[in-house]
This record gives structure tokens, sequence and C-alpha cells, in this order.
């Protein structure tokens, strides 16, 4: 009876820790309907054609349209927000006994935010800038909590593959968002007029809310014991850590510039990523339905992207890896440039959703690789950082240089920049170097 008993409990703890698992990955097919919906496809293109319009500014004697250079601005604004706010977010995440109580809060603060946009008028353009700010920072933030109950719900074997579901869950929760815009985009094509695009904002808020929802019911946060006398201000506990992380960083020569290519490429990635549909829809001529059908082709290239890239990553290592996922991205810079329909900006999608897939990857499991066992989670954290900050330069030289030129394939080309120094950059690390075995 006891070893009946044993299994029947086994097979009861596996059961749970499925469950935990898939409401985890929810969360990850949930908040995507934000970053699709508002950040890359339909918001980011509305804001420019509808909210900001045919508003004009003066600019060193040249009349110019300012969408691009407030969408840069926005999204500028909302990363450096979260990259200051990331080590008091990250203290609390790690000693706090309330990290679902703030995830609700931040992801509460995302959705009511992207619902918001549904009363945006023409004209409103400071307003739309503020709610994706609160937005966007709510969505950020949000995440930091998130990706600390990881290590509850799995095991050091196989934390890996559970983060790939949840990666692998959002891009299909992405592909639905779009699909369900999509009906409302044929809707606005056919009858001239993007106001019509409105309820897919509240369609994205509710989506999100509603398949969140689980989480807070379903998962269990484990406690911290005594987390009162481990920290008593997360204020200053938050920036002593990264001020203590930033000293030891530079004991490790290679780790220094992996994060500093890190911190370039990843740039030009995140300004791809916020300027790609205001770039189909204005300098390509693409309606909105079109926008939205290319991008869930890009979703679909940027799974399998992420499969392929894996493998070769264990295959040929990682550094390898991230320079030709970086010489990808050149071509997709270059191609964009050139790009005069539908046909060849659709050969730079599914390429750019292949890079897009892997970059990420290639460059979490590098660090992995150079990190000196016992400190995964402070460099870890240290590698968040420096995404976020890296995040701010690449949207505003984007938008400055498109509003000053006037044209886009222009601002295009500054993106070369990033993926040009980043592949320079990553080619003088010395893969070989082991910091594993090292005494801390």
């Amino acid at each position: 009876m006891k070893v009946k008993s044993t299994d029947l409990s086994s097979s009861f703890d596996k059961r749970k820790k499925r469950k935990e698992i898939f409401i985890w990955t929810l969360y990850d097919f949930a908040n995507t309907a934000f970053s699709v919906i508002v950040v890359t496809v339909v918001y980011a293109v509305y804001f420019k054609q509808h909210i900001v319009s045919d508003e004009l500014i003066r600019i060193f004697g040249f009349n110019r349209n300012p969408g691009d250079l407030y969408w840069g601005m926005a999204g500028a604004a909302s990363m450096l927000i979260v990259a200051l706010s990331a080590p008091v977010i990250g203290a609390i995440a790690d000693y706090g006994n309330r990290k679902k109580q703030f995830l609700f809060a931040y992801s509460l603060a995302c959705i009511l935010a992207t619902m918001a946009l549904y009363y945006l008028e023409p004209g409103m353009i400071w307003q739309g800038m503020l709610l994706f700010i609160i937005g966007n920072v709510g969505f950020e933030g949000a995440i930091v909590f998130y990706n600390g109950f990881l290590p509850q719900i799995a095991q050091p074997g196989n934390i890996g593959k559970i983060s790939g579901y949840g990666f692998a869950f959002g891009y299909v929760g992405s592909l639905i968002s779009l699909l369900i815009a999509l009906p409302y985009a044929n809707l606005a094509f056919q009858s001239n007029d993007l106001s019509l695009m409105r309820p897919t904002f509240v369609w994205a808020g509710l989506f999100f809310f509603f398949f969140s929802l689980p989480f807070y019911f379903v998962i269990q946060e484990k406690k911290v014991k005594s987390y009162h006398q481990i920290v008593d201000n997360y204020l200053s506990e938050g920036f002593r850590r990264i001020k203590e992380t930033f000293k030891r960083v530079r004991e490790f020569p290679e780790i220094v510039k992996f994060l500093t290519a890190y911190f370039i490429y990843i740039d030009g990635v995140n300004t791809v990523i916020y300027f790609s549909g205001i770039y189909a829809s204005d300098t390509l001529g693409f309606a909105l339905t079109d926008v939205i059908q290319f991008f869930a082709i890009v979703q679909a290239s940027a799974i399998s992207g992420s499969y392929v890239f894996g493998f070769l990553t264990d295959k040929f290592g990682a550094k390898k890896t991230i320079m030709l996922t970086l010489i990808l991205w050149i071509s997709v810079a270059i191609g964009a440039y050139f790009a005069a329909g539908k046909v060849s900006f659709y050969i730079v999608g599914l390429i750019a959703g292949i890079a897009m897939g892997s970059s990420q990857s290639a460059s979490r499991a590098m660090l992995g690789n150079l990190i000196p066992e016992g400190m995964e989670a402070e460099f870890f954290g240290f590698y968040a950082l420096t995404g976020k900050f890296s995040s701010i330069l690449g949207p505003i030289i984007f938008g400055l240089t498109s509003t000053l030129a006037g044209n886009q394939r222009v601002a295009i080309l500054s993106i070369l920049f990033f993926f040009v120094a980043g592949l320079f950059l990553i080619n003088r690390i010395n893969e070989s170097v082991n910091y594993k075995k090292m005494i801390i």
C-alpha cells in the first residue's frame, strides 16, 4: 500500500507541476497581445498616420512630419524609465514576498493603458505618447516579476526548455492577436478610415487580462523567510547590487567584451521592432491589412529560426551563431533600404524573423557559457539591465534621422551601424576562455 500511495503522490505532483508550467507559459501567451498589437504593428502605424497625421514641424528650415521622432521618443522614454527602475524592481523580485501583487499591478497598468488607446483622437499626440509609455513600462516591469517565478516552477535541468516553451507560446499568442486584428484592418482599409482599428486595442487589453488571470489563481508564490531582515531598503539594495556587479564584471574581460557588443547590436534589433510596421506602411505603401499579414509570417519564421539556430548554437558555438545572425541583420537593413515592393520586403521580413528568433537565444547561451559558476543570477540581471539601456538610443536615432532627412530609407541605413559595430565587437571575444571553474 505504501508503494501505491507513493506512486499516486508522485503522479499527482507531476500533474501539478505540468499544470503550473502551462499556466506560467499562458502568461507569455497573454502579454504578447500588447507587444505585437501596440509596440510593433497596429498602434505604431495608427499613431503615425492617425494621431500625428499630417502635422508638420519646422526643423532647419524644412517642414517635416514628426511622427517617427515622436514614436522614437516615446519608446526611448519608456525604456529609460524601465532601466532606471530595474534595480529596485529586481530587488523587490528577489527579496520581497509580493512578486505576484507587483506582477498584477504592472500588468494591469499595461492593460488599462492599452484599452485607453481607444479614446484617442487625431491630434492627441502627447496623450498618445503618454499612454504608450505607461503601457510599455507596465509590460516590461511585469516581465521582471514574471521571470522571477521561472526558477520556482522549473528544475535546474529543464529551466531552459521551460523558458523556451514560454517563448514559443508567446509567438502563438502573437499570431492569434494578429488574426483578431485582421478583420478590423480589412474594414478600415475598405472604408479608408483608420479609426475603425480602435477596437483592436480593447481586444488586446482583454486578451492580456483574460489569459493572464489563471496565473494569479494557480501559481503560488514561494515565500522568502525573514526577508525584512535580508533587505530593509529596496532602493539602496537595488543600486548597491548594480554597483557591486559592475565592479565584479570588470574582473572578466571577455564578459565585458560580450556585454559591450550586446549593448550595441541589440539596440539595432529593438529599433527594427519599433519601426518595421511604420516603415512598411509609410515607405512601401502597405495597407494595415498587409502589415498584419506580413507580421504573421514574420512570427512564424521567428519560431523556425529559434529552433534551427538553437541547433547551430549547440553545434558550432554561440559566437559563430551570433555573428551569422548579425550578418542576416545587415542583409535585412540593406534589403529594406532597396526594397521596392511587397515581394522584396516579404523576403526581407522572412530573414528578419529568422534573425529575430535566434539573436536573443544565442546571446543568452554565450553569456551562460562565460559566467562563473555561482554568479548566474547576478550577471543575467546585469545582462537584462544592459538590454534595457540599449533600447534607448536606436529609436531616437532612427526617428531623428527620418525626421531631419524626410526619408525613412536613410534612417534604415543608420541601423546598419549597430549591426556592423556589433559584428566587429563580437568577433574580438575569445570564446575559449573558461571562467566556470574560477574560485569566486
